[in-house]
């Protein structure tokens, strides 16, 4: 029997189970999701060659232009330690105009990548410090972790297709490479961007490709990291419901309370039909709320005879018809109104007791 036991608490205790809702949002919270670097790396890789692509003539221009009033405006000038300063404050406008789209092209790409994979999320969790990061047995054991394995053959595999990638390139066009000597330097430099610009696209695209396979791999290793036993389970239940013991309490206290509430309304009763010993009803008839007579204190046993003490001392009259008290205890709740086929009986009631009260 104890060795059954120490099997169920082992399995009890095994994380087998999908996070929970709540369980995610909390992972969340601290910046645990599911998150490829590769993503990010190959958008904005891709983007950048893009626009290189279709860039490129804009951007060599601003460099010209750039170049040119440089040598015009400060060849002739004497650049010394007090002026220094003066020029790269003209220039610095140009070189940003003419730099400013490549960064922008990359923030834009950055945004892009981790907005797709984790949208809109913002956590200083990742920026406390943490012990364990310099922990050197912790470090050797990522070191050799079957994620560091996986990261490795990620590595062999994105740096041999890209290699095949590039080399099939420059294999392709090995004609024209070897013509650059006899070209002039701008038809040389031409060629090269063109053959720098495709492998580096092509190179980009592979790098996507496995970034999504990347992705899926992190999402499934991220989706197991955050498995809860069924013991976590019910321990989070029990931290959102509240502990049993204490909810029992609540809900007593809550009862305690409806009673009193109960309790005070039976003075203002009409009438209280009783069973005579076990089952007490107090009934009221105000046309302003209902147009039917209605509950306002219903009890069996103790809270029959509380109610009958209450209602007693009160001078609220009582009768007793054991069928109908019954009827109306199983049938209505407090606040509820009496049922349509027992208002003939009702009616005769309350008529007798408005006439004991020379109210009629």
């Amino acid at each position: 029997m104890k060795q059954i036991k120490l099997d169920l608490q082992f399995f009890a205790g095994e994380k087998t189970e999908k996070a929970t809702p709540k369980k995610r949002q909390d992972s969340r919270k601290k910046g645990q999701v599911a998150k490829s670097q590769d993503v990010t790396t190959a958008i904005i890789l891709l983007l950048s060659f893009l626009y290189f692509s279709f860039g490129a003539g804009n951007l060599f221009e601003q460099l010209r232009m750039l170049l040119i009033h440089s040598l015009q405006e400060y060849l002739a000038k004497d650049v010394t330690e007090s002026n220094v300063f003066t020029i790269l404050m003209e220039l610095l406008p140009k070189i940003a105009l003419a730099v400013g789209p490549i960064f922008l092209v990359v923030i834009v790409g950055a945004l892009i990548a981790n907005f797709m994979q984790v949208g809109f999320l913002i956590s200083a969790e990742s920026l406390k410090p943490n012990l364990n990061k310099i922990n050197p047995i912790s470090g050797a054991k990522r070191i050799f972790s079957m994620r560091a394995i996986v990261e490795l053959l990620k590595s062999l595999l994105k740096v041999g297709l890209i290699g095949v990638a590039t080399f099939s390139i420059l294999w392709i066009n090995h004609t024209e490479i070897l013509l650059l000597s006899q070209k002039t330097v701008g038809a040389a430099l031409v060629t090269i961007s063109k053959l720098v610009l495709q492998m580096g696209l092509t190179g980009s695209a592979i790098l996507l490709f496995l970034a999504f396979l990347d992705y899926l791999y992190q999402k499934f290793d991220f989706e197991k990291s955050i498995r809860m036993s069924k013991q976590d389970i019910k321990d989070e239940y029990k931290n959102i419901e509240g502990d049993p013991h204490i909810k029992g309490k609540i809900k007593q206290k809550q009862r305690e309370m409806a009673m009193s509430r109960m309790m005070q309304e039976v003075p203002n009763a009409d009438v209280v039909i009783t069973n005579p010993t076990h089952y007490a009803i107090a009934l009221k008839y105000d046309e302003a709320k209902m147009d039917a007579p209605y509950v306002i204190a219903s009890g069996v046993d103790f809270m029959a005879q509380k109610i009958k003490s209450i209602a007693k001392s009160h001078e609220v009259v009582m009768i007793e018809n054991r069928p109908l008290a019954r009827a109306l205890y199983d049938q209505t709740d407090v606040g509820d109104a009496v049922p349509e086929e027992f208002f003939k009986t009702i009616a005769e009631i309350l008529a007798y007791v408005y006439r004991l009260k020379n109210k009629v």
